[in-house]
């Protein structure tokens, strides 16, 4: 996508598109314009920053920076979605007022303001969790630093955290913890006053939720998987048919054989 296409795609987001972020941060009045940065690959911005990350935000400068190039590219499959994406992170640092917010907390609450969960999602989920071993806060925190798959793997993650442990209570539950970290609690603090839990018991309920139904059946039941077992079924077909052949032309071969023993001769010649 051009520059040109890039900034008309951007002009064309409703204003209504950023409600759902509004009611999450909590925010009232969004504040001063964001400033929005589409940058072409060409640039020097984009050539020192790694090809798997669309778009990034600071909040502290109200400004965004785009990567239209890269829009296929997870967690943000559109251009329209890396916007909202970023806009949100402005925004969640405007309803912290600054102040510290983990990462997770901020990546999940980014996704799941700006689109709807995914089959790709749950894909992403389940090679997360196909360890069967449940992933720490801690763990996830420095999986954001490691590169384009265990980032990919902790988005999914804590977006699935944040839908799981705050947004089916309430959707004001995100927006209470940032009004409380605005005015100076700690993350922590905040997080236990708004749900009744620690960040760890919240956590331990989160993983108890995942059973193995909920991590096999969305990658069982995906296209991919039952396009591929299509074609393997059609291998199968396929070979079983060349082995019935080769034996129906092995029999015809002795049967002409045989025959060939009983013919006199002087016929043969």
């Amino acid at each position: 996508m051009s520059v040109a296409g890039a900034r008309a795609s951007v002009d064309s987001i409703p204003p209504q598109a950023f409600e759902s972020i509004l009611a999450m941060t909590g925010l009232d009045d969004p504040g001063p314009p964001i400033r929005i940065l589409i940058a072409d690959e060409r640039s020097s911005i984009a050539q020192s920053t790694p090809l798997w990350i669309t778009g990034f935000a600071n909040g502290s400068r109200s400004a965004i920076v785009v990567f239209p190039e890269r829009a296929s590219s997870y967690p943000d499959d559109e251009l329209r979605e890396v916007v909202l994406h970023e806009v949100t992170h402005v925004l969640i640092w405007r309803a912290a007022a600054g102040n510290p917010i983990p990462r997770w907390f901020n990546e999940g609450l980014a996704m799941a303001a700006g689109r709807d969960w995914t089959m790709q999602d749950r894909r992403r989920l389940v090679a997360a969790m196909v360890s069967g071993s449940p992933v720490s806060l801690a763990q996830i925190e420095r999986a954001f630093s490691l590169g384009e798959a265990p980032a990919g793997r902790a988005y999914a993650l804590s977006e699935r955290i944040i839908r799981e442990t705050l947004l089916r209570p309430g959707k004001d539950a995100p927006a209470e913890i940032l009004r409380r970290v605005a005015i100076g609690a700690e993350f922590p603090d905040a997080f236990r006053e708004v749900t009744g839990k620690s960040l760890d018991s919240a956590m331990t309920e989160f993983w108890r939720r995942q059973t193995v139904w909920n991590r096999w059946v969305p990658i069982l039941s995906s296209s991919l998987t039952l396009w591929t077992a299509i074609t393997l079924l059609a291998l199968a077909a396929i070979r079983r048919r060349r082995v019935r052949d080769a034996a129906i032309r092995k029999q015809w071969e002795q049967e002409e054989s045989a025959s060939s023993d009983d013919v006199p001769a002087d016929l043969v010649n």
